[in-house]
């Protein structure tokens, strides 16, 4: 039989976004930034820096709530198997957008449930693909200064205007685009009992 949330679920991220998407599965939550070096390690693989971060981001934060049950997140963007990182201001993010014309971007959102309590740990990266439209320099422009999405991989919000610079999406998850993939967040708080509905 499943239970209702008696566990504090925490989400260890200070992403405005994230939180937008936990708030749809309409549990108890609150959520604290885990501050952790998201530094790559040398020839590490992009879905291998994601899948780390977000259980070091979980781990964190059950350190400090031990009894918790904590959701760690991170994503990693990629071109051509090469990763690409936060643009944090306009010049990166307009070389990053043209870059990605007219061509795929893999973003590995890896999702990680951790029960501090008893220490299990669910973990799991979700690709997902999207097709950049042929973009004009002057469009690029007009959407940076518009959006200016300097915090995110890839240069780009899909849940805002971001979603113009997009001829294709493919995944089995769209908030796994966002960085919270609740499907799979889903299956992995029905293993530990708790039911969403």
């Amino acid at each position: 039989m499943k239970k209702t949330m008696k566990q504090t679920l925490i989400l260890a991220s200070s992403s405005e976004f994230r939180r937008e998407l936990l708030q749809k599965l309409q549990i108890p939550f609150s959520s604290i930034s885990p501050r952790v070096d998201e530094t790559p390690f040398e020839n590490e693989k992009p879905h291998e820096t994601a899948l780390r971060l977000a259980q070091d981001k979980a781990r964190k934060i059950g350190t400090e709530y031990p009894h918790a049950l904590v959701i760690g997140c991170d994503q990693v963007a990629t071109l051509d198997g090469e990763q690409l990182g936060k643009p944090l201001n306009h010049a990166n993010a307009t070389k990053q957008l043209q870059s990605m014309r007219g061509r795929e971007v893999t973003f590995h959102s890896a999702l990680c449930l951790y029960n501090a309590a008893t220490g299990n740990m669910q973990a799991e990266v979700v690709p997902y693909i999207v097709r950049f439209r042929q973009l004009s320099d002057e469009q690029i422009e007009n959407y940076l200064n518009k959006e200016q999405p300097y915090q995110c991989a890839g240069s780009a919000k899909s849940e805002g205007l971001g979603i113009a610079l997009m001829e294709r999406m493919i995944g089995e998850d769209p908030n796994a685009l966002i960085g919270l993939p609740l499907i799979k967040l889903i299956n992995m708080l029905e293993n530990e009992n708790i039911s969403v509905l």
